[in-house]
């Protein structure tokens, strides 16, 4: 069985391969990346690193040659870009004649208003019409998402949010890394999408758990959006990131995130990481990289 995983340099991918390699044999395991010479670590360790660049399709029919079972990691991009790069990456699948393919997705794809929805609705439909069989992982919101409010916090400011009660299933970057891998090497994932959803917090919840960490009282800010996109703007973030970003919480306000699901225990074969185990990882990380 030969699994290949997309993007595998990229915060995800790694940790999907990091994984991977733990329970399947390296000289199974290819990745697909743009540059190859950032996985050379890698093919040391006897992985078959493959040249597979999103906006040169015929490098990706290449990479993608005697594969049973493929991740494709969703892209960095504005969605026009992305819908590309990924219908490239389907397509090339295809003529591959790949067994399998799983894909990063975003929760509740089909029927959610977000704006980087558009995307995984799209690609989704392109797996699904190949006739391959399929995995869609769905993701509900990475912990390290938080990563720029949490160093705020650190430094003295309040939890800043404009997305009022709603609730989100945070969960570390590990844990989805670990269930795609899981459904990667295992058996029975055929024609199934798996909301992957730790347990629901309102940010309220989030930045008071961040304060039994940092053992000090974490104050709530909550704005409209329109302030909340000036003090982002404040914070020297560009245009585009400010529109995504309120996006995101407009989407938390009206529901968009509020997916209430087990399958991450059922592919993980465990909890998700408790919040304050997540959090404090999150402050080790951050306070290691400032010193």
């Amino acid at each position: 069985m030969n699994i290949l995983v997309t993007g595998a340099t990229g915060k995800l991918g790694t940790k999907v391969v990091e994984t991977l390699l733990k329970s399947v044999p390296a000289h199974q395991l290819a990745v697909s990346v743009r540059q190859p010479e950032k996985a050379e670590h890698l093919r040391a360790r006897g992985v078959d690193v493959r040249h597979g660049d999103f906006d040169r399709p015929e490098t990706l029919e290449t990479a993608f040659q005697g594969i049973d079972r493929l991740l494709i990691i969703s892209t960095d991009g504005d969605n026009e870009t992305r819908i590309r790069q990924h219908t490239n990456a389907v397509n090339a699948a295809q003529r591959a004649q790949v067994g399998f393919i799983a894909y990063t997705s975003l929760a509740n794809a089909n029927e959610s208003r977000l704006a980087l929805a558009e995307v995984h609705r799209v690609t989704e439909e392109a797996i699904a019409n190949t006739g391959i069989p399929y995995s869609f992982l769905r993701s509900n919101w990475y912990l390290e998402n938080e990563i720029g409010t949490v160093q705020a916090v650190l430094a003295g400011a309040p939890w800043v949010t404009s997305a009022g009660t709603g609730k989100v299933g945070w969960a570390l970057r590990q844990d989805y890394a670990e269930a795609a891998a899981a459904v990667l090497a295992g058996d029975g994932h055929e024609n199934t999408i798996y909301e992957l959803s730790g347990p629901l917090m309102t940010q309220e919840e989030l930045a008071a758990a961040l304060g039994a960490v940092l053992g000090k009282d974490v104050p709530v800010q909550q704005v409209d959006d329109a302030a909340y996109a000036d003090i982002m703007k404040k914070a020297g973030l560009p245009d585009p990131l400010v529109s995504f970003l309120v996006d995101i919480q407009r989407g938390i306000r009206e529901g968009s995130l509020e997916i209430e699901s087990n399958d991450f225990e059922k592919l993980l074969g465990r909890p998700v990481t408790p919040i304050h185990d997540a959090l404090a990882q999150l402050v080790r990380d951050l306070k290691g990289t400032t010193h």
